[in-house]
C-alpha cells in the first residue's frame, strides 16, 4: 500500500478552513468539494488511457481517452457523497457505485448496510471516497470488498487520515496482491479515546450534512 499525501499550498488552505469550527455546513460542503478535486487530479495520474485519433483544425493527430471498462467512483456513505461531485468533476464519464458502512461507535468496527456496485469488478480500477481515515476499519472493508469483487487497482481519496488508520489499513491489506494507494491532503497527529482524528476537523458527516439523529 502506498500513501501519498498531497503537498500543495492550496490544499494546505482548502483544508485550514475545513477544520475550523466556525465553517458552517454549506461552506464546508463547498470547500470539501473544491479539494477533492485537487486530490483527485493526484489520486487519477495512473488512470488507465488508450490511444484516440482525432481531426484538429490543422492536421490529424493522435491522443488518448478513458479505457474501458470505465474506472469506477465509489462514495461510502454517507459523508462520501460530499466527495462524488468534486471527483465526478474531474472524471466525469466514471460510472458510480455506492457502498453504505457504518462505524459502530463502542467497538469501532465497520458494518455494510447497503451496497450498489457491479458484482463481477474484474479488470475494473475503482476510487473510494471517504473524508476520514481514523481507525481504519471502514476504509479496509471497503477495499477489501472491492477486491474480493475483482477490482485489480483501488485508490482511496481521503481528505484526512490518523497514522492509526494508515498502519492497520498497511496490516490488513497485506496479504492483496493489488496495487493499493491513499491519497489524502494531510496525516494528523492521532486518535483520541473515541476514536476521532486530533486536531482533525471533527465528525466530516455531521458538518456536511448535520446531525441527523
Amino acid at each position: 500500500m502506498r500513501t501519498h499525501v498531497v503537498d500543495h499550498p492550496l490544499v494546505a488552505h482548502k483544508l485550514t478552513a475545513l477544520r475550523a469550527v466556525e465553517t458552517d455546513s454549506p461552506t464546508f460542503r463547498a470547500l470539501a468539494d473544491e479539494l477533492v478535486t485537487l486530490l483527485a487530479y493526484e489520486a487519477t495520474r495512473e488512470v488507465r488511457v488508450e490511444p484516440f485519433d482525432i481531426m484538429t483544425p490543422v492536421a490529424p493527430t493522435t491522443g488518448v481517452r478513458l479505457a474501458h471498462p470505465r474506472p469506477l467512483v465509489v462514495p461510502i456513505l454517507r459523508a462520501g457523497l460530499g466527495m462524488l461531485e468534486g471527483m465526478m468533476r474531474l472524471l466525469p464519464t466514471g460510472e458510480v457505485g455506492f457502498l453504505g458502512m457504518v462505524r459502530n461507535e463502542e467497538t469501532l468496527e465497520a458494518v455494510t448496510y447497503a451496497e450498489r456496485l457491479p458484482d463481477d469488478l474484474s479488470g475494473r480500477q475503482c476510487y473510494v471516497l471517504d473524508p476520514m481515515l481514523a481507525t481504519g476499519g471502514t476504509l479496509a472493508e471497503a477495499l477489501r470488498f472491492l477486491i474480493d469483487r475483482g477490482a485489480d487497482h483501488v485508490t482511496a481519496i481521503c481528505l484526512l487520515a490518523a497514522p492509526e488508520g494508515c498502519a492497520r489499513l498497511e496490516r490488513e491489506l497485506a496479504d492483496v496482491d493489488v496495487p493499493v494507494t491513499v491519497v489524502v491532503a494531510a496525516v494528523d497527529e492521532r486518535l483520541n479515546e473515541s476514536g476521532y482524528i486530533v486536531p482533525g476537523l471533527g465528525d466530516a458527516g455531521d458538518r456536511m450534512y448535520g446531525v441527523a439523529d
